[in-house]
């Protein structure tokens, strides 16, 4: 396993067929290769306790997320993931939130022009996520 500090996270959102990013503020944070043979990743996001129920909403519905994130540091190009919240712990006036996702793609350009012309085809909610994953298989991401 590789770990490698993690110093930005943005959550990829969709609101009114716009693609947003919904930059989550940081205490601290690391992010880890687990090289395991199913390209799993864990991302542990130290944050201010005001998302507690936000990322509590989606724990609870099991989303998964397009999550982009920055390692190690903030000139770095971003890396996006399909990732799950798995776990959320307190940690005095503040908690982490525990992702684990795969790497789709590194060129955020990329991500976002499939998710518009999945938009633009009429996808959404669960249907837009399912053929996103199946475009990203196809393609061999």
């Amino acid at each position: 396993m590789k770990t490698f500090k993690l110093v930005s996270l943005d959550i990829v959102e969709e609101k009114n067929e716009d693609i947003t990013q919904r930059r989550i503020k940081l205490n601290d944070g690391l992010i880890i290769n687990r090289e395991d043979d199913r390209g799993r990743w864990v991302v542990e996001a130290f944050v201010e306790k005001l998302y507690e129920g936000y990322f509590h909403e989606i724990l609870t519905n099991s989303e998964e997320l397009l999550i982009q994130v920055k390692i190690t540091k903030k000139s770095n190009q971003p890396a996006t993931f399909l990732a799950k919240v798995i776990d959320m712990n307190k940690i005095g006036e503040d908690m982490n939130v525990i992702f684990m996702g795969t790497m789709v793609d590194r060129q955020r350009e990329n991500i976002e022009k499939v998710l518009k012309t999945l938009l633009d085809e009429g996808y959404q909610g669960e249907d837009l996520l399912e053929e996103f994953k199946r475009r990203g298989e196809e393609s061999g991401s």
